[in-house]
């Protein structure tokens, strides 16, 4: 789904209750009241309405016939959507969302790497290494760098070729980008060789040594975002009750 933050005053609407929502101002289950809305925003009924449907669309909302428009619970929310993945990150749950998703691609991408290795074709290799080049612009701006990465990582997946393996960038794409904004806006170790050992390693056909290299590609994403938020990438967390 597109992302509609900072588009304007519709934008900006939709992210204010998008992160009320998020932040539990609005709780699960608690019915909205549009016409109070309304009036405490200073907002037309129109407009806040539109807001409203954009927020059911990533399932954090709903409505009901007497209950009126509601909250839907967490188990609902489209949470890989780029503006819910934003606005978790913004209300302060960025913490454990971004634990959340060192560990998924700590499960996926090692595995993904050998498979890259054992069955990557020449386009696969070219791909892999534009996107390596594209990261090492150093004029790109922190969005242009995201978007690089973003670019090299859904090349190694698709040099799986395994259709469900591909298919994983929908979970990966919204917080890899969330978590790039961030890291690539402060300090930061150099991208570029951790990306070029392993893609390396896939255009070499080794197996075990782009399984390796892609292990230590995550243990530097976990440095970076570290010393980007200032967060123990490797405290335990717990999740609320």
């Amino acid at each position: 789904m597109a992302a509609y933050s900072e588009r304007g005053v519709h934008g900006q609407i939709v992210q204010l209750l998008g992160e009320r929502v998020l932040s539990g101002e609005i709780a699960e289950g608690e019915t909205i009241d549009l016409a109070a809305l309304s009036t405490d925003l200073g907002l037309s009924l129109t407009a806040i309405r539109e807001a409203i449907r954009v927020l059911a669309a990533k399932g954090l909302v709903g409505s009901r016939q007497r209950k009126g428009t509601f909250v839907r619970p967490r188990a609902d929310w489209n949470l890989l959507d780029p503006d819910v993945v934003k606005w978790q990150v913004a209300t302060g749950a960025g913490d454990l969302f971004f634990r959340d998703l060192a560990e998924l691609r700590g499960a996926l991408e090692p595995t993904a790497a050998r498979l890259a290795a054992l069955r990557r074709t020449d386009a696969d290799v070219a791909e892999l290494r534009a996107a390596v080049r594209a990261m090492a612009d150093t004029h790109a701006s922190p969005e242009d760098a995201a978007a690089s990465d973003l670019r090299w990582h859904r090349a190694l997946l698709a040099a799986t070729h395994n259709e469900l393996y591909t298919r994983t960038d929908i979970f990966l794409a919204a917080g890899l980008v969330e978590r790039d904004r961030l890291v690539h806006a402060g300090a930061h170790k150099d991208p570029v060789p951790s990306h070029t050992s392993v893609t390396e390693a896939v255009a070499a056909g080794d197996a075990a040594a782009a399984e390796t290299a892609m292990r230590s590609l995550l243990e530097q994403a976990e440095e970076d975002l570290f010393r980007a938020t200032g967060d123990g990438a490797d405290d335990e967390l717990e999740r609320p009750a």
